[in-house]
């Protein structure tokens, strides 16, 4: 209850900087091919296309980081309150590592916060920055005044941050209504003393897992014999069945493309190698249908029909592979 309180106290007294910068319209320059006519309207950028990023001059969580502000410059227009996204860092990163992904999904109406946060598996300063924007719906001093709808929250993260994401929404609960974990790393990769989130704990909300058929770190397929989750396919398999969830494998892409900006030409590290364009389209589909109830994005997602099954007939040409859905 104390921190809740002191965080209600953060929140009410948010301020913020100048902006660190205006994305204006987001613009993709590459060779990356949408598969189908779904993915094509959601990897363009969406019609907030002026975005704004920002920076509180506060803390955001109980560990004392600030947060990262991604939002629609114009906020309310038309009388949209805007859903929230959070986001997770991986090990050692800073959300502006993925400035380029976390502007595009501002330009589909999301308000998008990231606390800086290095370390994020326990999900705390994750679901910490969720109840920062939440109050902060509602301080007469921020510019975000009755502007979100904090009944529609969802949060993505990458790597470690993918951990933390799933952490995050098992200890909301029901707060964060949907999850989109990126290259969630293999149990291998983790200290022994951490192998939570275990996602059988997953009793509400919706996950879409998301990997590079590239990435080591994120395989998409089970090795024979694993006695635990060491895929993509068996976190999948983990999650209850009463519950939405989803999973394709992006073609060529390695641990560290969300990075790109928008390719990897400036990407931290090794691990980026077709750049961020392939996680435009259906992650913000995914959210503008779980979080908007967008029914046109729903169409990518249905088991077995929907565009993300489908892609081109000639498996060369296919973007997504290891796809499975229970979504009817």
């Amino acid at each position: 209850m104390k921190m809740i309180a002191a965080l209600v106290t953060m929140a009410l007294s948010l301020s913020f900087t100048l902006p660190l910068a205006n994305a204006g319209p987001l613009k993709q320059f590459s060779s990356y091919e949408p598969n189908g006519e779904i993915e094509r309207k959601y990897y363009a950028a969406g019609p907030w296309k002026d975005v704004t990023v920002g920076k509180t001059e506060k803390p955001c969580d109980s560990a004392g980081n600030k947060c990262i502000l991604v939002y629609p410059t114009n906020l309310g227009a038309n009388g949209l309150k805007h859903p929230i996204v959070a986001y997770g860092n991986g090990t050692n990163a800073h959300p502006t590592e993925a400035a380029y992904f976390l502007k595009h999904l501002a330009s589909w109406g999301f308000a998008v916060i990231a606390s800086e946060d290095k370390q994020t598996l326990p999900g705390i300063t994750i679901l910490d920055s969720v109840k920062f924007m939440i109050a902060a719906n509602g301080d007469p001093e921020s510019i975000f005044l009755n502007k979100l709808d904090v009944s529609q929250i969802g949060a993505t993260g990458y790597s470690q941050g993918a951990f933390g994401v799933i952490s995050a929404m098992i200890k909301s609960p029901g707060l964060i209504k949907t999850a989109i974990a990126i290259a969630l790393p293999k149990r291998s990769w983790c200290n022994p003393s951490c192998p939570d989130p275990d996602l059988r704990n997953l009793t509400q909300g919706s996950i879409f897992f998301v990997t590079g058929s590239g990435d080591p770190i994120s395989p998409p397929a089970q090795p024979p014999g694993s006695s635990s989750e060491q895929s993509i396919e068996a976190y999948y398999n983990a999650v209850p069945d009463n519950l939405m969830k989803l999973k394709g494998t992006l073609t060529g892409a390695s641990h560290n493309d969300i990075a790109g900006q928008p390719d990897c030409a400036a990407a931290m590290g090794s691990g980026c190698v077709i750049g961020v364009y392939g996680y435009l389209g259906y992650p913000a589909a995914w959210l503008m249908y779980e979080l908007q109830g967008d029914a046109y994005a729903r169409g990518a997602f249905v088991q077995e029909t929907g565009e993300m099954f489908k892609g081109p007939v000639h498996p060369a040409s296919r973007n997504w592979d290891h796809v499975a859905s229970n979504i009817r």
